[in-house]
């Protein structure tokens, strides 16, 4: 409930960046759909930063919305991903499952 109230605040009252850790957590599947549209729709006036490991979540974004991080030597690496890059995979698979099976990156390190 509290995700909602935040994510539904009027424009005025949004604040400038919010962040969010896990939202998928406790959440019912069907859930993800509604926090994924605030999302989209918070982001249109804020900016809005989501850390998940949820496949069923980021299959409701873009390629575009999401953005990667990969450790590599001590450093992380940010990539954000591309549609024109992923259009042989987007026609088969969601974004979830080019993630999940670690074609863009975003899987923790050894």
């Amino acid at each position: 409930m509290a995700l909602v109230a935040l994510l539904a605040q009027p424009e005025s009252d949004l604040p400038s960046v919010i962040v969010i850790d896990e939202p998928e957590i406790g959440l019912h599947p069907y859930a993800l759909e509604i926090i994924a549209a605030l999302v989209k729709s918070a982001s249109v006036h804020c900016t809005v930063v989501l850390a998940t490991q949820s496949v069923g979540l980021v299959n409701h974004f873009a390629p575009e919305d999401i953005v990667t991080v990969t450790r590599e030597k001590a450093q992380s690496k940010f990539e954000r991903q591309n549609s024109a890059t992923l259009a042989a995979w987007l026609e088969d698979y969601s974004m979830g499952d080019i993630w999940e099976r670690n074609l863009i990156g975003g899987t923790p390190s050894r």
